[in-house]
């Protein structure tokens, strides 16, 4: 069986060319065609993987905490630039996991 796969690379903030884009509008058009290997869903199970969907979403919701930090740290975790409280997340997880870490910081 002759093998029609392509691949291309496609880098972090690169734009898809016309034809890519006409490729994609093409392969939109055609009908989808169910077999054994991938039959068509009932709606029961549609109804699962949009319950299964939701909780992950759920599971991945981070709550929104206020707390007081030295002017110094503030500044020393901007300096990190953009995505510094992602940055103070991580940092903390890390540092809630380590024992050694938590006795020094009580």
């Amino acid at each position: 069986m002759k093998d029609n796969t392509v691949r291309v690379v496609v880098r972090e903030g690169q734009k898809p060319t016309k034809a890519q884009i006409e490729e994609v509008r093409k392969a939109a058009s055609k009908p989808i065609v169910y077999d054994e290997d991938c039959p068509e869903l009932t709606p029961e199970q549609y109804a699962e993987m949009a319950e299964i969907a939701r909780q992950r979403r759920a599971d991945k919701v981070k709550p929104v905490v206020a707390l007081r930090i030295s002017p110094e740290t503030l500044n020393k975790a901007k300096a990190y630039g953009k995505g510094y409280t992602g940055f103070l997340s991580r940092l903390l997880d890390n540092a809630i996991k380590d024992p050694d870490m938590v006795q020094k910081s009580i």
